[in-house]
């Protein structure tokens, strides 16, 4: 019989605590805090669903409270959706008899999916509360969110679920369209202006003959696995002027389009900007391309020359520019941030850099600022003469040892040389190439391993100032009057494309 008595005495004890006061819940009475006094929902486009967003709400109390209800401001009308410590609710909108623990929490997820016509017009904002209880119990967050209206471009589907494709070579096909000028909801897809951004999914192809123009302070978004494609006989006009501010209101912008803070540097969002086999007269000036696979890429243009002024490449995945048998004529040009290669010119062709600035700090052993050569192994034919590789008033830089390649097959012609520019390349080589103080034909009053002194690589900053060792060192010879934000040059002038100024605000 003593053996039942303990099993007894716990069961006894089990009942006992089942029926304590202080498991029972009270009502809530403005006992509850929370991680967030306002949620903002970062910038959405109209009718596209925002990320999910995360209020956390506490019970600092010594009792388990029950709230009476959860629930939205604007009811079932609001645009806004939840779910509460996992639980839906009425159509994520409305929830009943909520429970916390005492000195506990539970966690709710917040999304939207809103148009411009429900935003305020003046401010374009959409808001509304989460309301916690009620009457003299009440207790609110406001959720505030932007709302862009915006030209969306894609790819038609069709009736048996497949998307609209290009051709490209070797019978292979990409997701994607081609831009209509009489398109009859968008009107000339050809041209964009800044009145409203635009959001691509899919590549958008600019169809033979043809040329598409961006206006000063057009913002064009990418959706994953999309770009723009510029075919044959086609062309890329980009028309931005310097601006009076971050906000590059006068640029045009390229950008993936997640627009969350934590994705602003997040690399290879979207595709590429591909000017094909064939595509010709491009004209590309103030155009900044933030967080592609590939920035810009060129292949084998016909003979034309690409001009690109006053452009910044940001954050690439794979490349800044890849450039492969083509005609660049560059001047201020900016990339920064490249998982395989800041700028690269392979297979040839006829490059020309003046007051230009390429950094590489990307985190891996394997990274170059600056490759060139005469060849792509496989090709037909593999080498292909390089005419002429100048850069004048250039810095070369990044964390790696050496951040500059020059590769040549000795089938084809390698011409290259280097003015008045900064260079990281510390190993003392012995490699014909790489003879920055004998060298006479290929180099001239070069910078070896100093430090440019940028003022915040992570944060896109390479300007310098008047401590840098690319300060004054630049040939007037090519001056470019201009530095790549509208200012004067001095002369001579600094290397980069930066002119030397107090560290920005």
């Amino acid at each position: 019989m003593r053996y039942l008595i303990l099993p007894f005495i716990i069961v006894i004890l089990l009942l006992a605590s089942a029926c304590r006061s202080d498991f029972e819940t009270v009502a809530s009475s403005r006992q509850l805090t929370f991680s967030k006094d306002t949620i903002y929902l970062d910038t959405v486009f109209t009718n596209i669903g925002s990320s999910t967003y995360r209020l956390k709400v506490y019970n600092t109390s010594k009792k388990d409270i029950n709230i009476p209800t959860v629930k939205l401001g604007k009811g079932l009308d609001s645009k806004y959706r939840m779910t509460v410590d996992g639980m839906q609710g009425n159509e994520g909108k409305l929830f009943s008899n909520v429970e916390i623990l005492a000195k506990d929490s539970l966690y709710i997820f917040i999304e939207t999916t809103a148009s411009s016509t429900d935003a305020n017009p003046t401010d374009f904002l959409y808001t509304d509360n989460i309301e916690f209880d009620a009457g003299a119990n009440l207790q609110t967050i406001p959720l505030v969110t932007l709302i862009q209206d915006a030209v969306f471009l894609y790819p038609k589907r069709f009736a048996d679920g497949t998307t609209e494709t290009l051709p490209l070579a070797d019978s292979q096909e990409i997701s994607g369209f081609y831009l209509d000028e009489n398109d009859p909801i968008n009107g000339n897809e050809l041209h964009f202006t800044n009145k409203k951004p635009y959001v691509i999914y899919g590549y958008a192809a600019v169809p033979n003959n043809k040329t598409a123009i961006f206006d000063a302070g057009s913002r064009v978004f990418f959706h994953t696995d999309s770009g723009l494609i510029v075919g044959k006989n086609a062309s890329l006009q980009i028309n931005g002027s310097a601006s009076n501010s971050t906000a590059l209101e006068n640029e045009v912008v390229f950008e993936g389009d997640r627009l969350e803070p934590e994705y602003a540097a997040v690399p290879g969002q979207w595709g590429a900007i591909w000017l094909t086999d064939g595509s010709t007269n491009h004209s590309i000036n103030h155009l900044t391309v933030k967080n592609a696979t590939i920035g810009l890429l060129i292949q084998n243009n016909d003979g034309t020359t690409v001009e690109i002024k006053n452009s910044q490449f940001y954050n690439s995945s794979n490349y800044g520019i890849l450039a492969q048998t083509a005609i660049i004529a560059a001047e201020n040009i900016v990339i920064n941030a490249a998982g395989t290669t800041a700028l690269s010119c392979s297979h040839g062709g006829n490059y020309t850099f003046n007051h230009s600035t390429f950094n590489n700090n990307w985190n891996s052993s394997s990274q170059l600022t600056v490759a060139i050569s005469n060849y792509i192994s496989g090709a037909i034919p593999e080498a292909n003469d390089l005419t002429k590789a100048t850069f004048t008033n250039c810095i070369i830089y990044g964390n790696n040892t050496n951040q500059l390649q020059l590769a040549q097959k000795s089938t084809a012609a390698f011409n290259y040389q280097f003015s008045n520019c900064l260079i990281k390349y510390t190993e003392n080589s012995t490699t014909a190439e790489y003879q920055f103080k004998t060298d006479a034909t290929h180099y001239n009053n070069i910078i070896l391993n100093q430090n440019p002194k940028f003022f915040n690589t992570s944060q896109n900053k390479l300007n310098i100032d008047e401590n840098s060792a690319a300060f004054a060192k630049g040939t007037s010879a090519y001056l470019i009057p201009l530095d790549i934000l509208g200012n004067t040059r001095t002369s001579p002038p600094d290397l980069g494309a930066y002119q030397s100024m107090a560290f920005p605000k």
